[in-house]
C-alpha cells in the first residue's frame, strides 16, 4: 500500500498540486474504503446470523413435525396391535362357531335320518312341530311330558345359540 500512495504522490507533485493535499485525498480514501469495508463485512455478518437464525428456526419446527409425526405413529400402532388382537379373537370365534354349526349340521342329518324316512324337519334344520306351546302361544312344561328327550324346558323350534359372544 505503501508504494501506491509514493506513486500517487509523486504523480501529484509533478502536476504542480499541493503534495500535502494529495497526501489527505489519499489518506480520505483510505479511510472511506476502510469504511466501506467495515460497512460491507458488518452486512455480511448480519446476513450470515440471520441465515443461522433462519435455519434454527427450521430446525425447531421440522423437530416439531417429526414429534408429531412420531405421536401419530404412535397411536395408530397401538390401534393396529389393538386391531390385530380383536380380528384374532373373531378368528378363534369363527372358527369354534364353524365347528359348532358343523357338528349340529350332523345331528339334524342324524335325525332326519333316523325318523324313518319322514322328514319332519324344514329347510333351516328347525323342527317344525310346536309341542309344548298351549293354545295361548305361551310354551308349558306340562304338555312336553315325555316327547323331550334331551330333558328340561326348551322349545323344539328354538335354534341353538352360542352361550358367549364375547369370548375373551
Amino acid at each position: 500500500m505503501a508504494s501506491s500512495s509514493s506513486t500517487y504522490r509523486s504523480s501529484s507533485s509533478s502536476d504542480g498540486g499541493n503534495p500535502s493535499d494529495s497526501a489527505v485525498t489519499v489518506e480520505e480514501r483510505k479511510r472511506k474504503r476502510m469504511l466501506s469495508n467495515r460497512e460491507s463485512a458488518r452486512r455480511s455478518r448480519m446476513r450470515k446470523q440471520k441465515h443461522v437464525d433462519d435455519l434454527t428456526a427450521q430446525i425447531n419446527q421440522l423437530s416439531s413435525d417429526n414429534r408429531q409425526i412420531l405421536t401419530s405413529l404412535t397411536v395408530t400402532s397401538e390401534l393396529y396391535m389393538k386391531i390385530q388382537a380383536e380380528n384374532s379373537v373373531l378368528t378363534a370365534q369363527m372358527a369354534e362357531l364353524s365347528t359348532r354349526l358343523e357338528s349340529l349340521n350332523e345331528i339334524v342329518d342324524l335325525v332326519t335320518t333316523t325318523n324313518g324316512g319322514v322328514d319332519q324337519i324344514d329347510g333351516c334344520g328347525f323342527d317344525d312341530r310346536t309341542a309344548g306351546i298351549n293354545c295361548d302361544g305361551y310354551y308349558d312344561d306340562m304338555m312336553m311330558s315325555g316327547a323331550n328327550h334331551w330333558g328340561g324346558s326348551v322349545y323344539t323350534n328354538q335354534p341353538i345359540m352360542a352361550n358367549d359372544i364375547n369370548m375373551y
